[in-house]
């Protein structure tokens, strides 16, 4: 009986958590360059099933009466761009992030290449901080400037400022997710620079997210969740009638 209260409560938890993953996904559908989020799971702990039949206990396999979260994964997969005309938006056409300098000297990698221009002249991801080109802050001072496909920024008089650091994770190192499409690389193995980037200025990418999909899960999720309340419930039911019958003894 107790095993049943475990099932049915990890159903609620691994549903729950689904449905916040679902929800930021939904938030998260018009900012520039987001990448999906998906739960993944796993089963808590692996047991022995058998059956008996005419007097006799045979295996018939293992299986797990708990499924937990394991962990939450983004999708990469690429999506479209919108031409906006501005130069100040920029999109990657494959691999690749944009490293930018926050509060305290973080580098968060993103997608996002919808930004603008502070009081210094810095290109700037607003509410994050600074874009980092090979050798520092990327300064470009007017709005008259342009970047070529390999990231190299120009001036109005066609000299080069710098070229855009656009880096991906080294192999076997892990991005991890902060808020609006942002990523910081593990300690032990960071990130390294992509070789032959491509770049198209004027243009960023949208988030991959379709909302049809999205709002399919939720409703999938959320009847998921009901069942395993309603099992839940049941369960509880059936202790309490059990308690009393034993009272009664």
């Amino acid at each position: 009986m107790l095993s049943g209260f475990y099932t049915a409560a990890s159903g609620m938890l691994t549903q729950q958590r689904t449905l916040n993953v679902l929800s930021n996904n939904i938030a998260n559908v018009k900012t520039p360059g987001f990448k999906v989020d998906r739960v993944v799971t796993s089963t808590f702990e692996t047991e022995l099933l058998s059956r008996q039949e005419a007097g006799a206990l045979s295996s018939i396999g293992s299986g797990s009466p708990i499924v937990v979260v394991h962990d939450v994964e983004g999708n990469d997969e690429g999506s479209s761009l919108e031409h906006t005309g501005q130069p100040f938006d920029l999109a990657i056409q494959g691999e690749g992030y944009f490293n930018i300098q926050g509060e305290g000297g973080t580098v968060y990698l993103t997608r996002n290449g919808r930004f603008s221009m502070d009081d210094q002249g810095f290109l700037v991801l607003e509410g994050v901080g600074k874009v980092l080109g090979k050798t520092g802050p990327l300064q470009v001072k007017t709005s008259d400037f342009s970047v070529s496909a390999d990231g190299t920024v120009h001036d109005r008089e066609n000299r080069s400022l710098d070229q855009m650091l656009i880096s991906k994770p080294e192999t076997d190192s892990r991005l991890e997710k902060y808020s609006n499409g942002l990523y910081v690389a593990s300690v032990n193995k960071g990130t390294e620079m992509v070789s032959k980037p491509s770049l198209l200025q004027k243009a960023f990418e949208r988030s991959n997210i379709d909302l049809n999909r999205e709002y399919t899960l939720v409703m999938e999720t959320q009847r998921n969740f009901q069942s395993c309340s309603t099992i839940l419930k049941g369960m509880d039911q059936i202790n309490q009638k059990t308690v009393t019958e034993i009272g009664k003894l």
